[in-house]
């Protein structure tokens, strides 16, 4: 492979009160196992069998390129390479909120995924609307095989392709995008690994909801149903900004009152249910009540494929959810965080721990992580916060005002020991040991490109 596709590096490297909304979005959301089983598992093993894996990020920069790091037994990482994805990323730029430069450029997860065989890596390129496919080797290289565009055209300084789900049964990639009226697109996959942009299109937009911001495509374990979660209902780069820079939130509906713009707050349509044909592509999509403001991440339990945990950017919390044959959601009890450092803490990132003990929660306003212990059909609070606040440079902020590090999407290691997250803000990337009551402990940390990272997916 030419130099121009790989290069290696080393490791070192106007109108409504804005407290009104806080108050307003806290009431809208309002709307144990044996812990430390698997820690203690998992330490027993590494004594004899020390775990080394990799880890994948995407840049995001304007030359887009997969970060492909070895994690050694005891959490640190290594980068191996770097590796063009022949896309381009948005940069620094976001999208979303219109900012120059700014972490969390599309409010979205899943950016980057894996094939269940280990045999290909997906991922989106934000800035152009594609997506490119690589080979995985089996000493975790990555090699380039496609690179299509997802059928988008590019409106303004970026794209906003963003989350991507994979059907291997079908061949089929689902490609989520921040900004519709199409918001979901399909590209077909062969055996090579080479992609093919199909025609379908799909949208998370309503009658009345003609510019909705999804964060998420996800499938069903079944394969029977494509879930999508959704944060506005317009975008903060189309409502703007007051003269201080605060996002306006709430917009003036053409009867004269003022409506907030996080979805599901309190209109029961935030999440999306696709029906997944035989054929791969999806039926009508089903609009259902997420319970609580933005139903942003879900996760599906690892053991229990009909349950899956739910975080919420403006909820300020998790909920259990469980799925039925037909595609029928039902959402339990929404469990807050502690929100005294302000509202909303936009709860966006979730992690479940192998043994479906535990939901470590990432909050962008806060700049640190919480964990939730699952116990059955409840959840609880195991540590709040589970990690040390990082800090950021002063640049970026919140939608409750806070100063944030702007930590986005997170992993955790296939044995459940240690969990990774993104600090765009901070230029970092920090690895966690997970601690048997939910708290986790700083073990690594390496120097990543600043604000434009997001994604991430290993083994």
């Amino acid at each position: 492979m030419g130099s121009e596709t790989r290069e290696m590096h080393t490791a070192s490297t106007g109108g409504v009160n804005r407290r009104a909304f806080l108050e307003m979005a806290a009431g809208v959301a309002a709307g144990a196992g044996v812990a430390g089983g698997l820690q203690e598992r998992a330490a027993a093993q590494s004594k004899s069998h020390p775990r080394a894996g990799h880890l994948y990020m995407q840049t995001n920069e304007a030359k887009n390129a997969i970060i492909h790091y070895h994690l050694a037994a005891d959490g640190k990482l290594t980068e191996v390479e770097r590796v063009l994805t022949g896309g381009a990323g948005s940069g620094t730029f976001k999208p979303i909120s219109g900012q120059d430069s700014a972490p969390n450029s599309f409010e979205g997860a899943g950016s980057v995924v894996l094939t269940a065989d280990r045999r290909f890596l997906f991922t989106t390129n934000g800035g152009d609307n594609s997506v490119s496919s690589f080979g995985v080797e089996t000493d975790g290289r990555l090699t380039l095989v496609d690179v299509k565009p997802t059928g988008n055209p590019v409106e303004g300084k970026s794209g906003t392709a963003k989350s991507l789900a994979y059907a291997p049964s079908k061949g089929i990639l689902y490609v989520l995008h921040s900004f519709g009226p199409d918001h979901l697109r399909l590209m077909s996959v062969d055996g090579k690994g080479k992609l093919t942009t199909r025609p379908e299109r799909f949208t998370a937009n309503t009658k009345d909801k003609t510019d909705r911001v999804p964060t998420m495509a996800v499938l069903s374990p079944d394969g029977k149903f494509l879930l999508v979660g959704t944060t506005f209902d317009q975008p903060i780069a189309h409502t703007g900004t007051y003269p201080d820079g605060s996002p306006i939130l709430w917009v003036q509906q053409p009867d004269g009152t003022f409506k907030v713009i996080a979805s599901n707050a309190p209109d029961p349509d935030g999440l999306v249910v696709f029906p997944v044909r035989a054929d791969g592509t999806l039926g009508a999509g089903k609009f259902q009540d997420g319970k609580a403001g933005s139903p942003f991440y879900i996760a599906f339990l690892n053991g229990r494929p009909d349950t899956f945990v739910l975080g919420y950017a403006v909820g300020d919390g998790c909920a259990m959810a469980t799925i039925d044959g037909d595609g029928q959601i039902n959402v339990g009890p929404l469990v807050k965080i502690d929100t005294s450092p302000g509202l909303p803490s936009e709860l966006c990132w979730l992690a479940v721990s192998p043994d479906d003990r535990f939901v470590f929660a990432t909050n962008f306003g806060y700049s640190y992580i919480s964990s939730y212990r699952i116990d059955g059909a409840a959840l609880s609070i195991a540590k709040d916060p589970a990690s040390s606040k990082v800090p950021g440079d002063g640049t970026a902020r919140g939608l409750n005002s806070t100063v944030t590090s702007g930590p986005s999407d997170s992993w955790m290691t296939p044995d459940g020991t240690h969990l990774y997250q993104i600090y765009g803000n901070a230029a970092k990337l920090v690895g966690y040991k997970t601690q048997p009551d939910g708290s986790l402990d700083e073990v690594a940390s390496v120097t990543i490109p600043y604000n434009s990272p997001q994604g991430l997916a290993g083994f």
